[in-house]
């Protein structure tokens, strides 16, 4: 039997910290189907998946949305990451905290992020007629995300998987 997946929708269950909205969110990766990679090359073989925002042209971003009060913080980034992009995996050990402004509403928000290692990706999603997904090269996310708190988060996965070369032929998808 499969279950129907729907997206949670207001703010009135969601964590603040001293007023800060706290915000948890993944970069889902694999690294290119046979592609053999170590430290030198792992930026050549990862790819992440990146979400349209839903204001059409505003670039691309990972998923990412509130912590609500009844789930950890790594359940909340693979609930936003199934939500948003319509992808399963492995939540691993937090990439950082960042404080971050809203794009919208000059907010201070507190973000974490979190590498999902993508083992499934699902036909149908919550999101899908609000989002498009992409799997892009680490320097394409770079160029087209707008969130300088999501690029450092990125290089913060890219050294530590060059840091653990032996676990490479493990992540293709």
């Amino acid at each position: 039997m499969v279950g129907i997946l729907v997206a949670r929708t207001g703010r009135q269950f969601q964590r603040y910290n001293s007023g800060q909205r706290i915000v948890v969110g993944c970069i889902p990766y694999r690294l290119k189907g046979g592609m053999k990679a170590s430290s030198k090359n792992i930026e050549d073989a990862l790819e992440v998946l990146v979400i349209s925002t839903q204001r059409k042209g505003k670039g691309v971003l990972f998923p990412k949305g509130g912590w609500e009060l009844d789930e950890t913080i790594q359940e909340a980034a693979q609930r936003e990451t199934i939500e948003e992009a319509g992808v399963l995996g492995t939540v691993e050990s937090e990439l950082g905290k960042w404080c971050f402004l809203s794009k919208g509403n000059d907010v201070c928000y507190e973000g974490h992020m979190f590498p999902l290692l993508v083992k499934e990706q699902l036909d149908q999603w919550p999101e899908i007629d609000i989002r498009q997904r992409y799997w892009v090269s680490a320097s394409k996310v770079k160029e087209q995300c707008p969130y300088v708190w999501m690029k450092e988060a990125l290089d913060i996965l890219v050294t530590r998987l060059k840091s653990t070369p032996t676990k490479m032929e493990d992540l293709t998808f």
